[in-house]
């Protein structure tokens, strides 16, 4: 039996810190066992814990699973790109109350972390694009 919050996880999809690791590991891959999930895993669980959070992932939406001979291969359902948009959205909602200027603000404060020039001209022309949409 699930708990609520369990059930409202699967609902909104957020994803746990082993959840995390192993979609890394099918967006790297592209196609994966659970076999190779346990493999390729830090620490890693057994199999048939491997084949459960596959499970998980599915019924949230991240994975879709199809049969390969014996066995079940998983792919990503979305683009990383969107996973990640998503992700972020809760993160700004959850952590920085909603704002994306808090967010922004907070990134460009993390301590070793150096912007490229080429990243500071992507965010100059971030903040362009959002003055002439305003």
């Amino acid at each position: 039996m699930t708990s609520k919050k369990q059930s409202r996880e699967i609902q909104d999809g957020a994803l746990t810190r082993r959840e995390n690791q192993i979609m890394d590991i099918v967006y790297a891959e592209g196609a994966v066992s659970a076999r190779a999930i346990q493999e390729k895993l830090a620490d890693p669980p057994t199999y048939s814990t491997a084949r459960t959070l596959l499970g998980v992932l599915e019924r949230k939406g991240h994975v879709l699973r199809r049969k390969d001979g014996r066995r079940f291969v998983y792919t990503a359902q979305r683009q990383r790109e969107k996973a990640a948009d998503s992700a972020l959205q809760r993160i700004v909602e959850t952590f920085f109350d909603a704002s994306v200027g808090q967010a922004v603000s907070g990134l460009l404060n993390i301590k070793d972390q150096e912007l490229s020039p080429e990243d500071i001209t992507r965010i100059e022309r971030k903040i362009e694009e959002a003055k002439r949409n305003q």
